[in-house]
């Protein structure tokens, strides 16, 4: 069998960024955790969380990661670890493809802080991309949460190629879709025979 490359998306997929970014940004703004609601919309900022606008959004993340730790401080999304390990044993290439570098000058913290969480999480992979366009990345199953990449990813490796990992923010996004880390287990598992 030709070697299967699962691409896996970590924010929304496999760490909690939702929930430490509220944590993290309710104590730099002097806020209550419960003036930022669920994140029903992509942007933040139409999700209803007090941010002035898109460029201050940017900062309070800056802040954010270089200055309170959180990309070293997530959670992990129930199961991710368990089931990267078991298709890593079982052959399957786990290949990291984030988009972390969205603000300058908070590159080192974020690419430190990410590779420092992955080994504490015990979460296993081979290679580890931060790109932006992500079907500039091979992978022969895409696991992602942003409905922006999910379009793009769609229209370059195909509809069956990709798994929207379920948020309340992709919900609109029909096609294939991964509930929990077992539904992505079932998907690879038929696509390479294995039984993981």
């Amino acid at each position: 069998m030709k070697e299967f490359t699962i691409g896996v998306d970590l924010d929304g997929v496999v760490a909690d960024y939702e929930s430490k970014l509220r944590e993290i940004a309710a104590n730099i703004m002097g806020l209550d955790e419960s003036e930022f609601p669920p994140a029903t919309h992509w942007s933040l900022l139409e999700s209803g969380w007090p941010f002035d606008d898109e460029v201050h959004f940017l900062e309070v993340h800056k802040e954010a990661v270089s200055s309170h730790g959180l990309f070293r401080r997530l959670s992990p999304i129930d199961g991710a670890s368990e089931a990267l390990w078991r298709m890593s044993d079982a052959g399957i290439r786990v290949r990291i493809i984030t988009h972390r570098l969205v603000v300058n000058f908070a590159h080192s913290a974020t690419v430190s802080d990410t590779v420092n969480w992955l080994d504490d999480k015990r979460i296993p992979y081979r290679d580890i991309c931060f790109v932006k366009d992500k079907a500039e990345v091979g992978a022969s199953l895409y696991v992602d949460d942003s409905p922006g990449n999910i379009g793009a990813l769609r229209a370059a490796a195909g509809e069956h190629s990709v798994m929207t990992f379920d948020q309340l923010y992709n919900r609109h996004i029909p096609g294939l879709r991964a509930h929990n880390w077992d539904d992505i287990l079932v998907k690879v598992a038929r696509e390479t025979g294995l039984e993981l």
